[in-house]
């Protein structure tokens, strides 16, 4: 890491004919394929809290790529924006889950990722978007949540997960009790 020299570049792809923007940061002095960690952002969208997130993982040896879950430009002002965002993707799984599966499918055509090792987090809007991902059956080496909302329309889902999951909360969190 002390060598390392790291890209961070917008990516633009697409999600049922959405544009979105993602960020991806990765160490370009070694040529092997790397682990790849998308990090899904919380739900005041894609911004620099997220993308420091990538950079601090690429210069851990990952190729790290922060999600567009609101796709591009599309970025909440305030706490009611964005709860009427997350709230819209919350209540239409299949659409959410179409938006990160193109993330992921983005991160596992880049040329320098080990498809063998991709995993997602998320914290909070973000880990209940990684769940889905998890849930979708798609081939994930990991998925880490901090924060999530648990809860899903089709509990049976849980048959798809191919991976471990680990899931950090609080023992006081007031929006995710342990029931």
């Amino acid at each position: 890491p002390a060598f390392a020299e790291i890209k961070k570049e917008a990516v633009s792809y697409k999600s049922t004919g959405a544009n979105m923007e993602g960020y991806v940061a990765f160490d370009t002095k070694s040529a092997k394929k790397k682990p790849a960690i998308r990090i899904v952002h919380d739900w005041m969208g894609l911004g620099d809290y997220t993308k420091g997130k990538a950079e601090k993982l690429a210069g851990m040896g990952y190729v790290a790529f922060a999600v567009d879950v609101y796709g591009k430009g599309i970025r909440p002002q305030n706490a009611q924006e964005a709860g009427a965002l997350a709230t819209k993707y919350k209540k239409d799984i299949p659409e959410l889950r179409s938006r990160i599966r193109a993330a992921y499918d983005t991160v596992a055509a880049m040329p320098n990722v080990d498809t063998k090792k991709i995993i997602v987090i998320g914290y909070c809007f973000g880990g209940t978007t990684a769940l889905e991902l998890a849930r979708s059956g798609a081939p994930l080496a990991g998925t880490a949540v901090f924060h999530a909302g648990l809860a899903t329309p089709n509990a049976a889902d849980a048959k798809n997960i191919k991976s471990p999951i680990l899931v950090m909360h609080g023992a006081d969190d007031p929006y995710v009790p342990a029931a």
